[in-house]
């Protein structure tokens, strides 16, 4: 925050850490709202419109740049009505503005610059502008002056072509939604998905492309699948490997968990040193995945290491999960607004020799490749220096032959060291959080700590899941309205939510009934998937919209399929469809989700590789699901011992439901498979016919695998 002897902007008053940390700007930035736009109307002017998010690098960059030079504000001010959204709370703001910028430029990214007619209609597009021209893009003063001539003296054709954008983005999407609809499934759809995924697979560093490195778990959750049903190791092998590499990298801080953004390197090596909770949750439950078919407990000691990075640093006291800690911080605790990337995590040989010893700081520095002069191969902003980047350059088998020590004797030195450091570490001013409370990425971490409860019986994990699903239930669901709110901070539930809070909540509403039995979630799952239905299902065409028609500050409505750092609603809430269809009976559920299939099915088959979560849910549809129905006493050694061994195997279309009385008003097919109501039984279910119960962890082994 700014110091408050400045002069605010109307930002002051919003709750959004992103808008507050430009409330201090000399530009007279706006909300997002109707007095807004009517202000655009009554004074004839422009809409400029900066979408970013507040642990977004470049967003600082342009920030310093440009918002706080007082001679471009006042151009700005006298030019435009000046908005500033985060893209975090208005999703769908951000995704209509994206989809048109990517229809001008071909490329998109934030910040998002782009200029509006007072009715919301883009004319022109941008990222990052600097200040003067440079990095071969125009200076923001240059674009200003160019905006306000067509503005002045062209004015028709500004609205002209902004119409014509607009038209142009409708009719392309109605295109895409309104395909026409396939008769049935070609299921060579998974072959041609997995040779695209291995043309784009990087087999001597790991993960997809020549250049940056992302963490894509949709692309992982296809590959899984892909590999149970084929049985072909190389979909595994390639999951494995991206997973070893991503941990020894950069990419994952090595003193205090967690994996920051992405790499800016193919090695894996430099990260953007932001971390996001959403990645969070989905890389752990890849890395749970493979423990489950692997059983090697190092894929489980990083999920865990994870989990706990997030119980430490994103986890709110009341229940719920942060959303984000900065890729930057501050040098210097005397001056907090003096700020460089990475300046929290990277480290100078001389910092590190003077707390080590002589002997620790050898092995230390060559476990974790420290050069004098640095070891980042990449500073694309030019702050890291000689500084160093902990990343795994060698590991324990070979440091331990370097050093002739045990294996063992290496490991303890280097946790010795690693607590050296993470303390020394504490000293420095943290990366800014940002506290605000999301549906969507609870959701998703909902689902993390849920499994990561299965697999290991640890409460605290099945609690911290309870603890935000309670907090979401009491702080954004609206009974009385039906409607499930987006954003939760300070105080103030805002922003009605869009198809991905209902997916991703429902998705992780679903691994927490399966982790605790309790129906309640299970029931507030159907609630949800109802009211979704109602607000987002395409009854013409199948699928759902990003939003509700009661959205009036949008100017059109997508359906998104592009699984990218997060799935897509479609995806998820496709899939949510078919396990409540399984689980209720109800035989509606699993015929929207096979129109909504046959309605993106062309667009998906021609670019599997851009939807790998839509061809996940493909599988699920096409392949028989396993439903396992427990009964007995859920107190007893006997039922606990045999639900663990339901939890024990990879089963990527499975549900499991435990018979008690509250779940037989949900699932009445209950009552005609459980017979045998003494002790301990397993039923395995597949297309409406049951094997014989059993109670032996090794027979059910046989029905599972």
């Amino acid at each position: 925050m700014k110091s408050a002897n400045l002069k605010s902007n109307k930002l002051l008053h919003e709750k959004s850490p992103y808008l507050l940390q430009h409330a201090y700007n000399p530009v007279d930035w706006h909300p997002w709202n109707e007095e807004t736009f009517e202000l655009a109307k009554k004074e004839s002017k422009p809409i400029f419109l900066s979408v970013g998010y507040s642990t977004c690098y470049w967003c600082h960059v342009m920030e310093r740049e440009v918002f706080e030079n007082k001679e471009i504000a006042n151009l700005m001010n006298s030019s435009f009505i000046n908005v500033k959204v985060d893209r975090e709370e208005r999703p769908d703001v951000d995704r209509v503005y994206m989809i048109a910028l990517q229809s001008m430029t071909g490329a998109g990214g934030w910040p998002m610059s782009m200029f509006l007619t007072p009715d919301l209609k883009p004319f022109y597009g941008a990222t990052y502008i600097p200040p003067k021209a440079k990095y071969n893009r125009s200076g923001f003063e240059d674009v200003v002056a160019q905006i306000n001539d067509v503005w002045k003296n062209k004015h028709s054709e500004v609205i002209n072509s902004s119409n014509k954008i607009t038209d142009y983005l409708i009719k392309n999407l109605n295109a895409k939604q309104s395909s026409e609809e396939i008769t049935k499934f070609d299921e060579d759809v998974f072959d041609k998905a997995f040779e695209q995924v291995k043309k784009a697979y990087d087999s001597e560093h790991g993960g997809f492309g020549a250049g940056n490195k992302f963490p894509r778990p949709v692309v992982y959750n296809f590959l899984l699948a892909y590999y149970y049903y084929t049985k072909n190791s190389e979909a595994l092998d390639i999951v494995t490997f991206t997973l070893k590499k991503m941990y020894e990298g950069g990419m994952y801080d090595h003193l205090g968990g967690g994996f920051h953004r992405y790499s800016v390197d193919h090695l894996w090596r430099v990260p953007h040193f932001e971390k996001m909770v959403y990645d969070q949750a989905q890389i752990v439950n890849s890395y749970l995945d493979v423990y489950q078919i692997t059983k090697d407990k190092y894929f489980l000691d990083i999920a865990e290491d994870t989990l706990n990075y997030v119980l430490t640093n994103l986890t709110n006291k009341d229940g719920g999960f942060y959303s984000a800690e900065d890729a930057e911080s501050a040098l210097d605790k005397s001056k907090p607004d003096i700020k460089e990337e990475g300046a929290y995590y990277l480290w100078d040989k001389r910092e590190i020799d003077e707390l080590l010893t002589n002997k620790e700081s050898r092995i230390f520095n060559f476990y974790y490749g420290i050069e004098a002069f640095g070891n980042t191969i990449s500073d694309p902003h030019n702050v890291f220096r000689n500084k160093n980047v902990l990343y795994i350059a060698n590991d324990v088998f070979d440091t331990a032959k370097k050093f002739s020590r045990a294996a063992d004797e290496i490991t303890q030195i280097i946790n010795e060291c690693r607590k050296k450091l993470r303390n020394e570490r504490n000293k420095r001013p943290r990366p800014h959080l940002d506290d605000k409370i999301l549906t969507s990425w609870n959701g998703l971490m909902i689902s993390a700590f849920a499994r990561a409860y299965q697999l290991t019986e640890k409460e605290i994990y099945l609690e911290e899941a309870i603890s935000s699903a309670e907090f979401i239930k009491q702080n954004l669901y609206d009974s009385k309205q039906n409607v499930l709110l987006h954003r939760f901070r300070d105080g103030e539930a805002k922003y009605n939510g869009t198809l991905v809070d209902y997916a991703f909540l429902i998705y992780g509403l679903l691994d927490l009934y399966e982790a605790s039995l309790n129906t309640d979630y299970l029931e507030f799952a159907i609630i949800l998937n109802k009211i979704a239905i109602e607000k987002f299902f395409d009854d013409v065409s199948g699928g759902f919209f990003d939003i509700s028609d009661n959205e009036k500050d949008i100017i059109f409505k997508t359906k998104e399929t592009y699984d990218g750092a997060e799935p897509a609603g479609n995806s998820i809430q496709i899939l949510n469809m078919l396990k409540l269809g399984l689980i209720t009976d109800d035989n509606s559920l699993t015929e929207k989700a096979e129109k909504s299939l046959k309605l993106f099915y062309n667009e998906i088959s021609k670019l599997p590789f851009s939807s790998p979560q839509m061809i996940f849910t493909l599988y699920c549809f096409l392949k028989t699901p396993k439903e396992i129905i427990i009964s007995g006493d859920i107190n007893s050694k006997e039922t606990k011992t045999m639900l663990n061994a339901t939890r024990n195997y990879y089963l990527p279309n499975k549900i499991t439901l435990f018979a008690e009385e509250n779940l037989k008003s949900i699932s009445p097919f209950i009552n005609n498979i459980v017979k045998e109501k003494k002790g301990t039984n397993v039923y395995v279910c597949e297309s409406y016919q049951c094997k014989l119960p059993v109670n032996n962890p090794d027979k059910l082994k046989e029905l599972l695998i």
